[in-house]
């Protein structure tokens, strides 16, 4: 089971780590392991994972280009953008959180064409 401090760092990392190398879907996958035990909780980290988990799942969607991708990523983003503002000084691992956020933004602006509403 992870602890709070030193596992959440580390997933965040390796969260960071996978988005460079285009490994999205693993990407979500180290941060639902960090996701997991928050998810029954109030802490507002839960939704904060929960919008980073959704916004790699968001990538993966686009780099598998199947059927109806566009509107898949449309719909997926749409939990990381609810809960992106989270991320506030306040919170642990901040810095770790803006980066990760920062590459999330990044991704959109690559795939600019996929978040397009018309």
């Amino acid at each position: 089971m992870l602890t709070m401090n030193h596992d959440l760092q580390g997933a965040l990392e390796e969260y960071i780590m996978l988005l460079d190398k285009e490994a999205y879907f693993e990407a979500h996958e180290v941060l639902e392991e960090a996701w997991h035990p928050l998810r029954l909780t109030k802490d507002p980290l839960a939704n904060l994972l929960k919008g980073l988990i959704n916004g790699a799942i968001t990538f993966e969607h686009i780099k598998r280009a199947k059927k109806n991708t566009k509107d898949k990523a449309q719909r997926v983003i749409a939990s990381y953008e609810r809960y992106k503002h989270l991320a506030t000084e306040k919170i642990p691992h901040y810095s770790l959180f803006k980066k990760a956020i920062l590459k999330i933004e990044t991704l959109k602006i690559r795939h600019k064409e996929m978040f397009d509403r018309h």
